[in-house]
């Protein structure tokens, strides 16, 4: 058993057309995916679906350049933290996990609210900051742009502390070294 898990969030056809730096971001999650399979660290993948992500579509599949191993858990969700109303709970208990090394998209909803919600849950959880991306917000109210929406979640995951978890930030290179 891993102490240590890579989460893979969202990598799905339509999120990743409308974000920035989808063709980096994807090379990156599929470096690290490379990474932890050599390093027999677990890769767990989550799906999101709404009434603007059908289930089974085109657009939902994880893109073409990702592909999970047939012994690694999909999980599927609704919401935007990937450990609401979803088995994810049950896979890390199962895979011994305490770390989640987190990667994917988007930045200001489902890979936030993964961040928060895994530390609230009392698991330490490390934010890959160049393999993660978001699309632009700002026309549904976000201040920033998606680059500085990514620089900030990175600022403040690497001072995120609670009693019993703690976030931290690493990049690409060095996240299973």
């Amino acid at each position: 058993m891993s102490e240590r898990v890579l989460l893979v969030v969202d990598v799905q056809v339509d999120v990743m057309e409308e974000s920035v730096g989808s063709d980096a971001v994807i090379a990156n999650v599929a470096k690290l995916v490379e990474a932890a399979r050599a390093a027999d660290v677990p890769v767990v993948w989550v799906q999101h679906s709404d009434a603007g992500l059908a289930k089974g579509g085109a657009e939902w599949q994880i893109v073409p350049q990702l592909s999970p191993a047939d012994d690694e858990a999909v999980v599927h969700k609704t919401w935007s933290d990937s450990l609401v109303e979803t088995e994810l709970a049950q896979q890390l208990e199962a895979l011994g996990a305490r770390e989640i090394v987190l990667a994917g998209a988007q930045t200001d909803t489902c890979i936030r609210s993964t961040f928060y919600g895994g530390i609230h849950r009392g698991y330490d959880v490390t934010l890959v900051s160049d393999a993660h991306t978001t699309g632009d917000m700002r026309e549904w109210g976000a201040e920033f742009s998606p680059e500085q929406s990514i620089a900030v979640l990175n600022a403040q995951a690497a001072s995120t502390k609670q009693p019993g978890a703690t976030g931290a930030v690493t990049t690409t290179a060095e996240a299973f070294i």
